[in-house]
């Protein structure tokens, strides 16, 4: 990787480590060179060892339900986008503030605080079109390719105080030394900032109204977001920083709107319910069971049913589980039948030590709704924890037919024979690091089953092939980071 593609991957680093600002700069609009600074496979090398780094220092809220529900609705957006060679993935990361970002090779993060402040799944569409709008413009290759005419020391030395003061846990002071690196061309970042941000508009409409939204909720959410900061001094609208919203900019979006047809579309289950989890995050045990019952009381919500269900999940962590059940029957009868009831019910019974009962739950929900991948871990995860080791090895074996690049199911294959067979531990240890791409690792773990014991045949032959591909990759991806 060149000096200016790292240098890009270190920014991108140093100021998503300096919470609560993350990673979505303003971006300059160089036009159609964008290939010239970043291939679409550096991208998304870059975008994934950043969200890597996030993952590992746990900003990222890793969550079968919540990326489940995300990655529906972003998918949909990025179908309408249909960009060759990018796969988009969206995640949530564990931030309080509002806000959302786009990083290269299409990987799009939106903060809990900023799915709290949507009060509507278009809303909340709004910003994950924008965001999906940015990636398929090459908004970021498109910055740096303004950068790299930028001098590579002063690169170099803005990335390093970037670092420095995000060790030193100053937020404020990472991305103050950001800014004053980029000083000296501030005026154009700035005009190019406008051109970027009014292009994802535009394009983020196009995709919202194809997957089915109101492109309406775009400019209506910003101006409320923009109003309601001028009564806050404090740093929770990180969006408004990142993404400079302006009163023509708004209006453009309104009249822009017209062309589109007025959709009334209900929120879904999946987004109350996801936001309400998502809630419960953010606060103590104690702060939690508070809130939902003041707005009970108040009648202060945008759904009942979901405030009875983000009262069973804050009940759940006081280990309430009377009083968790009672919020989840409550819930149900104010809401359609949905996965994440169920999910919540094995929670409940997994809570108590209640094996069968979890197993009963899942095996419940995945008669209505077969195809839940989080049911289907979740069931997996009871056996597990129940110690039911052929029903987790049946269930794994079924789900792997069908999933064969998923990490999550190899890490439950690695938890299944842990301190029982080394070889299969291993090997399942592996394959996780592989279809992560952390190929070092991979490579680790395979030299490792290689040497255990054992006589799977087809195992073996298995690990041999991936051991000779793994080498090289992992030889590769050396070579990137000395570069």
């Amino acid at each position: 990787m060149s000096f200016a593609k790292k240098s890009l991957l270190c920014a991108l680093l140093a100021s998503t480590l300096a919470q609560p600002l993350t990673v979505r700069a303003d971006l300059p609009d160089l036009g159609e060179i964008s290939d010239a600074s970043l291939s679409l496979s550096d991208e998304a090398r870059i975008g994934r060892d950043a969200l890597r780094a996030m993952r590992e220092a746990g900003d990222v809220v890793d969550d079968p339900e919540v990326n489940v529900y995300l990655n529906g609705i972003g998918g949909r957006l990025a179908a309408a986008a249909a960009v060759p060679g990018v796969h988009f993935t969206y995640f949530c990361v564990a931030d309080p503030g509002i806000n959302a970002f786009a990083m290269p090779g299409g990987y799009v993060g939106i903060n809990i605080g900023l799915m709290l402040a949507s009060q509507s799944e278009g809303e909340l569409a709004a910003v994950l079109g924008h965001e999906t709008a940015h990636v398929a413009q090459r908004h970021i290759a498109r910055m740096q390719a303004a950068n790299s005419a930028t001098s590579p020391l002063l690169l170099l030395g803005t990335i390093v105080a970037a670092a420095l003061a995000a060790k030193a846990g100053s937020g404020e002071g990472a991305m103050g030394a950001v800014s004053a690196g980029m000083g000296l061309s501030i005026s154009r970042q700035l005009a190019f900032s406008r051109d970027f941000e009014r292009e994802a508009d535009r394009v983020g409409m196009q995709y919202m109204g194809a997957a089915g939204f109101d492109v309406r909720y775009m400019a209506s959410f910003f101006q409320r977001l923009e109003q309601a900061s001028r009564y806050s001094d404090n740093t929770a609208y990180a969006f408004l920083r990142t993404h400079p919203v302006t009163l023509e900019r708004i209006s453009e979006a309104q009249n822009r709107a017209l062309d589109y047809p007025v959709r009334m579309r209900a929120d879904s289950v999946d987004y109350l319910l996801v936001r309400e989890k998502l809630r419960v995050l953010t606060l103590s045990p104690e702060e939690a069971v508070s809130h939902y019952d003041s707005a009970l009381q108040r009648g202060l919500f945008l759904s009942e049913g979901a405030n009875w269900y983000g009262l069973a999940r804050a009940k759940l962590l006081q280990h309430d589980r009377k009083g968790a059940s009672e919020a989840l029957a409550k819930a149900r009868a104010k809401l359609p039948d949905n996965p994440m009831l169920y999910g919540l019910e094995v929670e409940i019974a997994r809570d108590g030590r209640d094996w069968a009962a979890a197993a009963r739950a899942a095996r419940d929900g995945l008669s209505a709704f077969p195809r839940s991948e989080s049911l289907q871990l979740a069931q997996l995860d009871a056996a597990l924890d129940g110690g039911d080791r052929k029903a987790a090895q049946g269930q794994l074996r079924q789900l792997l037919d069908n999933r064969r690049d998923d990490p999550a199911l190899y890490r439950r294959e690695a938890k299944l024979y842990a301190d029982k067979d080394p070889l299969r531990y291993h090997a399942a240890l592996g394959n996780a690091f592989y279809y992560e791409q952390r190929y070092g690792a991979a490579l680790e773990q395979y030299q490792l089953a290689g040497k255990a014991k054992g006589d799977d045949f087809y195992l073996r032959s298995m690990l041999e092939a991936r051991l000779r591909e793994v080498e090289k990759l992992a030889k590769e991806e050396r070579k990137a980071a000395r570069n």
